[in-house]
């Protein structure tokens, strides 16, 4: 009898030696013996294989842990470099974006305050107010109805006094008592307030002759023609000198709002002119006074007089379609208030000039009148950082501010 028998592999053996043997069945021994052997030799193969096959899953999990730490160490190092690379724009945009969120708070708080305040003291300081408005029988009222009868009607005449002669007056007067200051350096009892001390101590005879004859070239040959135009603009926008003057709370209703227009029809024509194309043209000749004077204010290349001078102050009264009482109003405040801003003194009891003294000092800084639109635009960043900043408030006491807020370091 034959029996059929699977030889276990070894090392070395032959292709023949893999092939079936046959056993004789009458060797039981040999039988026993080739069969362990098979089995010995297939534990051994199968132990082998078994830590072949562990070794090799040992080596493949230790090569894709090795394989996954790369990964992660890749994948960390990129997410840090794109990190890293975007962190300057993110910071750079949540700056921005905070400092437009600050400007629009502060132009908010400053109009919101505006209006509480107006609404809180109506019917008490806005009362006393109509009251001089209308005192002794509706006193202004009363003088406006003989001035129309006086003229007969006659509202050209009564336009132009309104328009152009009384805020020519007005500045005129101011600029009067400064222009004695600046020529003779006396009294020090005024001197004292300057700002940008050792200029203009006096001013040169010269120079102060030209700044007062273009400034009345720019009056008459500029102003007065466009105050001619406006005239039959106003007609067509309503009846600007009829009999009856506005109430007292509309006119102030009419300024804040043409205070506001005229902050952003200047800043931005003001700014346009500081374009170096521009500047070197028209906009340098205003710049001639870097310590600037009560009568520079006016002092300017014709472009830029009609441009940034009348234009800012006019639109307002055109959209309103205002008064000539509240339009001589308005004209006589803003002459009077751009010669204080460029008077170079900071006297008690005035609207500070140091915002647009550090102007003509910088040329860069503070374009605008009121001051937000620089703040929204970031061009005051120069000025809140000076000591000119700390001294830009109202003067209540008889001590300069630039001897109780004095410059670290002096001007150059």
């Amino acid at each position: 009898m034959v029996s059929l028998c699977l030889c276990g592999f070894h090392p070395g053996a032959s292709a023949s030696s893999h092939s079936p043997k046959i056993c004789r069945a009458d060797n039981p021994k040999g039988f026993a013996l080739v069969s362990r052997t098979a089995t010995e030799s297939g534990t051994e193969r199968d132990t082998h294989t078994a830590q072949g096959l562990t070794g090799a899953a040992s080596l493949h999990s230790n090569q894709s842990e090795h394989s996954i730490h790369n990964t992660a160490a890749i994948y960390i190092s990129t997410t840090k470099m794109r990190a890293y690379s975007e962190q300057p724009i993110s910071v750079a945009s949540q700056t921005q974006e905070r400092h437009v969120w600050d400007s629009v708070k502060k132009a908010a708080f400053i109009l919101g305050s505006g209006l509480f305040v107006f609404a809180a003291f109506r019917n008490t300081v806005t009362w006393h107010l109509q009251q001089f408005w209308g005192a002794s029988g509706d006193f202004w009222q009363s003088q406006w109805g003989k001035a129309h009868s006086f003229f007969q009607g006659n509202e050209w005449v009564l336009f132009f006094l309104g328009t152009m002669v009384i805020p020519t007056l007005s500045f005129w007067m101011l600029n009067g008592l400064l222009l004695i200051v600046d020529a003779t350096g006396k009294p020090q009892l005024i001197t004292r307030y300057r700002i940008q001390s050792g200029r203009n101590d006096p001013v040169e005879p010269a120079k102060l002759q030209q700044a007062i004859r273009t400034v009345l070239f720019n009056q008459v040959f500029l102003s007065l023609p466009m105050v001619l135009v406006m005239y039959p603009i106003m007609k067509w926008r309503g009846n600007p000198c009829g009999p009856e003057l506005p109430t007292f709370h509309w006119v102030l209703l009419e300024l804040c709002f043409l205070g506001l227009l005229e902050e952003v029809f200047f800043y931005y024509s003001h700014r346009l002119f500081h374009h170096p194309m521009l500047y070197k043209h028209i906009h340098k000749k205003h710049h001639e006074w870097t310590a600037p004077i009560g009568v520079v204010s006016l002092y300017a290349h014709p472009v830029e007089h009609v441009m940034s001078n009348m234009l800012p102050p006019m639109v307002g009264p055109i959209f309103l379609g205002s008064h000539v009482a509240t339009m001589m109003l308005w004209f006589s405040l803003a002459l009077l208030l751009s010669t204080i801003s460029h008077c170079g003194y900071h006297l008690p009891l005035l609207p500070s000039p140091e915002f647009h003294d550090f102007h003509h000092l910088k040329f860069n800084q503070c374009y605008g009148v009121l001051g937000v639109l620089d703040r929204l635009h970031q061009t005051d960043t120069i000025f809140r950082e000076s000591k000119a900043y700390e001294r830009h408030t109202l003067l209540l006491s008889l001590t300069p501010l630039s001897e109780s807020i004095p410059d670290s370091l002096k001007r150059k």
